[in-house]
């Protein structure tokens, strides 16, 4: 592991002068991926720092056991050994995490598309719920969070909500939240005081960086324009400014009507269908390369049950892995 360290710090240093080349600065693509190796290699050499320190003192405070025939002093330096092997630990396996190779998508842009399913209004309001819930879990991550669509229910929440996450290792956290999340509470609109269980589906895109977007043949595209829908108000526009595109190649179908101005809507659906289609794309070359792997890492169907929030019994179920937390 140090022989591996020493080499990454070295490298450090070696993107530390590539990042003061003006030749650098000038080519957008050659710096974007500097900074993010610089900044996984900063970690990692603050880790290291903070390992190495406590590992030293460690090696230091076993001598003085050995040859300290002081009490007090021994007693003393039992209980800072105890502490720095603690230290040790932790950072050790901070730094083992941080030496698996990370994935070239790890801090890409990702979409994140919430859908209402079975279970009516209820469905809705949850979307609502997960859509906050994801929202605080971007700004604890120091995210960006910018809204692509939605469209509000009557009774509040979402039939549907699209947002773009991004930055720090974005899509490392939130690749796995893809599937169906079912809610099992007693709804607001329930008179009886029964317990209903409603799904909403998430769906987690990579968005592609501007060298790799997916070039999409306008030919191919069948673009509507229609009125924003929605919960009423003066936010709902009176201008056909809405729009729809369906890519008849592959069916994909996605619409926008958040902005007010049709060519912002069009520009934002234009990401989520380069999206889907690189997504498409992606999971046919895998299926064709590594059908054995598809089958022992999922798919990210939909249709795949991932989670259960249970609220009168205050329980929270991933069926992937089999663990509740109450």
């Amino acid at each position: 592991m140090k022989e591996k360290i020493q080499r990454l710090l070295k490298r450090l240093t070696q993107v530390e002068e590539l990042l003061a080349q003006s030749e650098t600065l000038s080519d957008k693509e050659t710096y974007r991926k500097l900074t993010q190796e610089y900044s996984y290699l900063t970690e990692i050499r603050d880790v290291w720092k903070i390992y190495d320190k406590a590992d030293s003192q460690l090696e230091d405070d076993k001598r003085i056991l050995v040859e300290e025939t002081d009490e007090e002093l021994i007693s003393i330096v039992k209980e800072e050994i105890s502490s720095l092997e603690k230290t040790v630990a932790v950072q050790q396996k901070i730094l083992e995490n941080l030496l698996v190779p990370p994935d070239p998508n790890d801090s890409l842009n990702t979409i994140v598309e919430i859908r209402a399913g079975t279970g009516g209004d209820e469905a809705a309001i949850f979307v609502g719920d997960v859509v906050r819930m994801y929202k605080n879990y971007a700004g604890s991550k120091g995210w960006n969070v910018e809204v692509l669509s939605s469209t509000p229910s009557d009774m509040g929440g979402f039939k549907e909500y699209v947002m773009v996450l991004s930055g720090k290792n974005v899509h490392r956290q939130m690749q796995y939240e893809a599937g169906t999340h079912r809610v099992q509470r007693v709804p607001e609109t329930e008179t009886q005081g029964r317990v209903h269980t409603s799904a909403i589906t998430v769906a987690i895109l990579v968005e592609p960086p501007e060298e790799e977007k997916v070039k999409i043949n306008e030919a191919d595209l069948r673009i509507d324009t229609y009125r924003a829908s929605g919960a009423g108000g003066q936010h709902v526009n009176v201008t056909d400014s809405a729009v729809r595109i369906t890519h008849i190649p592959t069916g994909t179908v996605v619409a926008c009507q958040d902005e007010r101005s049709q060519l912002k809507n069009k520009d934002k659906a234009m990401r989520i269908l380069s999206a889907k289609i690189a997504e498409a794309q992606k999971m046919q070359k895998a299926k064709e390369q590594a059908d054995i792997r598809l089958g022992q890492v999922g798919t990210g169907d939909r249709s795949e049950r991932i989670r259960t929030y249970n609220f009168p019994q205050i329980r929270l179920t991933d069926h992937r892995i089999d663990l509740s937390l109450y």
